[in-house]
């Protein structure tokens, strides 16, 4: 993993290669039928006989990345545990395309755990001729060097595959590696892992990820695995009046193929040895059996993210993870510095613990890897739902008033409110939290903040989003610790003239406020995001924005005809550390001419939000990222953008309103990903030679009248990603157009 965890202060990398390798047990090898057994049996280690179709993931990799290559290509196959790993690599060594292209086929599972001379012997005893086999006592007598020799004899001159199924983070793979002939003849190495980053490279491209089964497919394997085979017949058969209810049940497995196996074999063994009816038999369901199946997965996580995971207990199951309150929650909770959080993140995208949204900066848990985290939090955080009073408590309420009270308040850390409701308002109930740093109420349906919130002198996060609040308390003021103050999607709240006074502020998400006054932002000057404020109450006073030397985000918004930019960009342009600029429209108003931005020099993300008559004539020079949303333009606006040399994002959702779209020879020479959306009237994109060449990633949604892409669009990708019609999905899939693209996602 791409990691600079920082050495001391957190927690202490225990698991080195060298102890995990020593306290492996020699294993007697199983010699002889392996290769014969594993084309013979669909079975696996993950059932395969209850698997969903995978036909379309087989036939995508063994296109792109099994077959017509002829470079030596390592391939992953990546995924969280029981997603199906296993079950589609045995798809593709099975397929028999695969089967008449390779002479030479091995299959190891690392399910237990081996060192590199055992490896070796397993793959000897798979590629050699059956008549020449060595004795496993005769293999034992050799050392590495003679095992590595005679390995590479036999795969010498002969495409081969090799499958390492279930490939640990702590295998020396680049010493495997060293181990292999040189002359490739196009052979496959294909890994099966939790992780993508090993000790070896392995591109982007060349890594699959495992998604969930959507909710049609997770029904599919339900009911296969509930009325498998002669067990369950007449009455005991799954009834279809449940449907509803059943797949209820079944969100919370998010998709896990393990999960819905263990789930419908629980119920079948139940409604057969106890005859209870359907209905109560799902409502009973208990996933602890389940949560059992994952502890070695959650076994190998890294032991400096285990108290982030513990922390991903205190969000609401299925909820959105956003990037920054994963980062704020972790840092004021004191499990990560402010400036060290990355490495977490994708410590966790790499070991599959989330996945990525379509953002790019929110991600998804799957519900039963929440369900885990809460476990492992009780066990050692000090978490709770209501159970013994501790440090950390997540309250999950009714309409109904709520009552909670312990003699132990003035030592909670954290709190958390999920449902829905009364909230207590008294003196009584909040001045008893002494050590309160964390309180979260977002989504919670709060109309009114209790004025005594005052008493929380020790808060550091504060969260009010998307509830139903329409004014700040003055009290607010006098909480001089707070750091983090989310009152985003509370819409038209007004907010006093306090928050200069939170002089610790570093992260302020607000929307849609209403100030009697302009707010004094430059008295905060550890400020770094600030989402949005209104121009009407932005000040230009450049000697006081000086002081904001530490605001990286800035979202400003109500931008219309009448707004002075001109004095906006100037006041901007002396803010150096200006990266990320949103400039958001007021409602169905024209912004206004945005000619100046080029004297932004700092700010590399860009984001303009609303109608625009033309493009800017001049954009910030070290510009990446670009997003136009709602501008509804009527000129192409290629023939400028392509021009941004740095330009590696753009994305365009509603910006275009024509039906063709040019870009010029050599136009775009740096982008990487382009996203175009909801542009209702496109027919046609055309690509001049060497134009977009660097492009990877290419998304489409709702554009329902473009039926064709152009081959210079499509080249090097290796992403495509295309919502459309059904008959545009089917005929873009059919062509040849995508043959050669990595990983292609086309939905109607």
């Amino acid at each position: 993993m791409p990691s600079t965890f920082p050495e001391k202060g957190y927690y202490t990398y225990y698991k080195s290669i060298h102890s995990w390798i020593g306290e492996i047990k020699k294993q007697m090898l199983k010699l002889g039928d392996d290769e014969s057994n594993m084309r013979s049996t669909s079975e696996n280690v993950e059932d395969g006989k209850y698997v969903v179709s995978l036909e379309e993931d087989v036939e995508m990799l063994i296109r792109t990345r099994i077959i017509g290559i002829s470079i030596l290509k390592t391939i992953v196959i990546k995924g969280m545990c029981g997603i199906g790993k296993t079950a589609l690599a045995r798809e593709i060594y099975n397929h028999p395309t695969v089967v008449k292209h390779f002479k030479c086929h091995a299959w190891v599972s690392n399910s237990t755990p081996f060192t590199l001379k055992e490896l070796f012997i397993k793959l000897i005893q798979q590629v050699i001729d059956r008549k020449n086999r060595y004795t496993s006592t005769s293999l034992e007598n050799m050392d590495n060097r003679r095992l590595q020799d005679m390995l590479c004899q036999h795969l010498r001159g002969r495409p081969y595959l090799i499958v390492l199924d279930d490939v640990p983070k702590q295998m020396h793979l680049k010493s495997f590696l060293k181990a292999l002939p040189k002359e490739c003849f196009g052979s496959r190495l294909l890994f099966t892992s939790h992780v993508k980053h090993m000790d070896i490279d392995v591109r982007d491209e060349d890594v699959h990820e495992m998604k969930p089964l959507d909710s049609n497919k997770s029904w599919q394997l339900f009911l296969k695995t509930i009325n498998h085979g002669n067990k369950l017949t007449g009455e005991h058969r799954f009834p279809m009046n449940l449907q509803h209810m059943g797949k209820q049940m079944l969100r919370k497995c998010g998709g896990l193929p393990l999960a819905i196996k263990e789930v419908g074999k629980q119920l079948a063994e139940k409604k057969v040895s106890g005859g209870s009816e359907w209905e109560q038999l799902l409502e009973s369901v208990d996933f602890g059996s389940t949560l059992k199946l994952l502890e070695p997965f959650y076994q190998k996580l890294d032991p400096r993210l285990e108290p982030c995971f513990m922390y991903m207990s205190f969000f609401k199951e299925n909820t959105t993870l956003r990037a920054e309150k994963l980062r704020e929650i972790w840092h004021v909770g004191g499990v990560v510095s402010r400036s060290n959080y990355e490495p977490y993140i994708n410590g966790f995208i790499d070991e599959s613990f989330i996945a990525v949204g379509d953002k790019g900066t929110e991600y998804r848990m799957n519900p039963l890897l929440h369900m885990l985290s809460i476990q492992k939090a009780e066990e050692k955080l000090g978490f709770e739902i209501l159970r013994s009073p501790r440090h950390h408590r997540v309250i999950i309420c009714s309409r109904d008033k709520f009552n909670y009270s312990t003699d132990q308040d003035k030592h909670l850390v954290s709190l958390f409110f999920h449902g829905g409701g009364y909230l207590d308002t008294s003196p009584s109930y909040w001045k008893s939290f002494e050590k309160l740093k964390i309180l979260d109420l977002e989504d919670f349906g709060l109309k009114i903040l209790p004025e005594t919130i005052e008493k929380l002198m020790e808060l550091r996060y504060l969260g009010l989003r998307n509830n139903y609040i329409k004014e700040l308390s003055q009290s607010l003021g006098c909480l001089k610790k707070v750091e983090v103050l989310d009152i985003a999607q509370n819409f038209m709240v007004e907010v006093p003239d306090i928050i200069w006074e939170m002089c610790s502020l570093r992260h302020v998400y607000m929307s849609d406020v209403i100030c009697r006054k302009s707010l004094k932002i430059d008295a905060l000057q550890f400020l770094e995001t600030l989402t949005y404020v209104s121009i009407d109450n932005w000040t230009y006073e450049l000697s006081g924005l000086k002081m904001l030397t530490m605001l990286g985000k800035l979202g400003i918004e109500g931008l219309d005809g009448n707004s002075d930019v001109s004095k906006l960009f100037a006041s901007l342009a002396n803010m150096r550390s200006l990266e990320h600029l949103i400039l958001r429209g007021y409602r169905f108003r024209s912004m206004p001419c945005l000619d100046r931005l080029g004297i932004l020099q700092s700010v590399g993300t860009l984001k303009l939000d609303g109608l625009l008559g033309r493009l800017p004539t001049s954009f910030p020079p070290n510009i990446e990222s670009l997003t136009l949303v709602n501008s509804c333009l009527d000129e192409d606006p290629m023939p400028l953008l392509e021009k941004l040399p740095e330009l590696k994002y753009l994305k365009l959702r509603n910006a275009y309103t024509g039906q063709q779209m040019v870009i010029l020879p050599k136009g775009f020479p740096g982008l990487t990903v382009l996203c175009i959306e909801e542009l209702w009237n496109l027919r046609n994109v055309q690509c001049g030679e060497g134009a977009i060449f660097q492009l990877e990633k290419l998304e489409i949604h709702d554009c329902p009248y473009l039926v064709t892409l152009p081959n210079s669009l499509v080249l090097f990708l290796k992403k495509l990603k295309m919502v459309t019609t059904k008959s545009i999905a089917a005929k873009i899939k059919n062509s040849d157009l995508i043959s050669k693209i990595g990983m292609v996602n086309i939905n109607p």
